[in-house]
């Protein structure tokens, strides 16, 4: 993604393009890859050395509220980031942590009853379990044979 497409989208969602935001949104559509706040800040950093820890973090959050960015939660570790792109789900590997987008399929919706009277903005699916590297050849929990790549 070129520079001005990049500037055209924080501006499209209400945020101003500072060096800064605009350093760590680059480096996520780079990347493509699900990213720490460490490492995101590690990466902003060697570019642009005036960027402080804070800096870096209030802009994630920042995009993540402006839509422009995805936190992944996973247990136990940081919060990982991507720039949102195509619709996808995560599995997220129980031992080692790492996170792999999953074709998107659409999930089940609930009924109506069961959500009162919240709003949800977006639902997605998150697989949980070992990744090709970690599984051992073990059976799965849903029963089917696992083997080791």
């Amino acid at each position: 993604m070129d520079a001005e497409t990049i500037k055209r989208s924080l501006e499209d969602s209400g945020l101003r393009c500072t060096p800064q935001r605009y350093a760590v949104m680059a480096f996520l559509m780079e990347r493509n890859r699900h990213s720490t706040a460490g490492e995101i800040f590690e990466a902003v950093n060697r570019v642009d050395p005036r960027s402080s820890r804070a800096t870096t973090y209030n802009n994630l959050r920042d995009l993540v509220r402006a839509g422009l960015v995805r936190e992944v939660a996973v247990e136990g570790r940081g919060a990982r980031f991507e720039a949102k792109s195509s619709r996808h789900h995560h599995f997220i590997c129980d031992r080692c942590g790492a996170v792999e987008d999953i074709e998107w399929s659409e999930a089940p919706s609930p009924d109506l009853g069961a959500l009162g009277k919240r709003i949800v903005r977006e639902c997605e699916l998150i697989f949980r379990g070992l990744c090709v590297k970690c599984a051992p050849r073990v059976k799965s929990p849903l029963g089917k044979s696992k083997k080791s790549s």
